[in-house]
């Protein structure tokens, strides 16, 4: 499996029980403490191992960084967040490559494990399955506030352990349920990354607005006009296959177009077992798992309809 479908890593058979899950990720701060930044950067990297329904194994640090021009204790505390990130996920730190550079950057090279016969992928998405965010929305918008000194400390503090929560405890949950598409949201924003099921699947996915949770503060700050770029680059990609079903706050619009980074699973799952999935989530650690969507009918092209 490869890059034909978008998925969010490659997928190589070793035997017919063991298949190796690859990927690579990095950012540039979206936070101002380096050892949060090294967190953040670092579960972004491992979620989309956990997206495939595989489990981390070893990663490899990717780093730029100016190093005559700031303090190396910077550098150091960056690369501390990030090994604490993959210690937690279970995960070897087996090296890494860095380069001198004036914008710092910083992220993982990961490699992990799964099943061939349990790889879940986006393009699985049946008519009828429910949709499943384990996140809140709002981190782009958040982290262009916090940019701006406009975030209180609690909102801040919500927003950092938000991203830096690795996506481990619901990875390990979804397996024993049907589940048939995932992925995570980050830079497409969840109208981008349920697109991109909405095309692999085939399916017209109808996404309920309202439900949606969003992380504390998100629709002032939209209020006040606080938009990553990003969040407007993805809003325009999806026009063309987005309808709208009534009227909806053209705000939660931009929410849900809002450029995530480390955000949470989309998973998609027959109807009937949807709550208990929910219910199992909520009651170990994923407390803000929420139903927020829905596969209808069959379509060749994949759209997206907001209710």
């Amino acid at each position: 499996m490869g890059r034909e479908t978008s998925d969010d890593a490659g997928v190589y058979r070793l035997s017919a029980e063991v298949a190796l899950v690859q990927t690579v990720d990095f950012i540039t701060p979206v936070v101002n403490d380096p050892y949060d930044f090294g967190r953040i950067a670092a579960a972004n990297a491992l979620s989309d191992v956990y997206a495939m329904g595989g489990r981390p194994l070893t990663a490899m640090n990717i780093v730029c960084f100016p190093v005559k021009d700031m303090d190396k204790e910077v550098l150091r505390e960056i690369l501390r967040g990030g090994l604490a990130k993959v210690h937690e996920a279970g995960a070897a730190l087996v090296g890494g490559h860095s380069v001198e550079d004036p914008e710092i950057k910083y992220g993982l090279s990961v490699t992990g494990v799964v099943h061939p016969d349990r790889v879940f992928t986006n393009a699985g998405a049946r008519p009828g399955d429910a949709f499943i965010l384990t996140k809140p929305l709002g981190t782009g918008i958040l982290a262009t506030a916090i940019k701006a000194g406009l975030v209180s400390d609690e909102v801040q503090r919500r927003a950092i352990e938000a991203m830096a929560m690795l996506n481990k405890k619901a990875a390990e949950i979804m397996v024993s349920y049907p589940v048939n598409s995932c992925t995570d949201i980050t830079g497409f924003g969840l109208l981008g990354h349920a697109l991109e099921v909405a095309t692999a699947s085939k399916v017209a996915i109808t996404l309920y607005a309202e439900r949606v949770p969003l992380l504390p503060e998100v629709l002032d700050f939209v209020r006040m006009g606080l938009l990553p770029a990003g969040s407007f680059a993805n809003r325009n990609f999806c026009t063309g296959r987005l309808r709208q079903a009534g009227s909806i706050d053209p705000m939660l619009l931009d929410i849900l177009a809002d450029a995530q980074t480390s955000g949470g699973l989309l998973i998609s799952l027959p109807e009937k077992s949807a709550r208990d999935l929910t219910d199992d989530l909520r009651a170990h650690g994923v407390p803000c798992a929420a139903v927020i969507g829905r596969a209808g009918a069959p379509s060749d092209t994949g759209m997206i309809e907001i209710a």
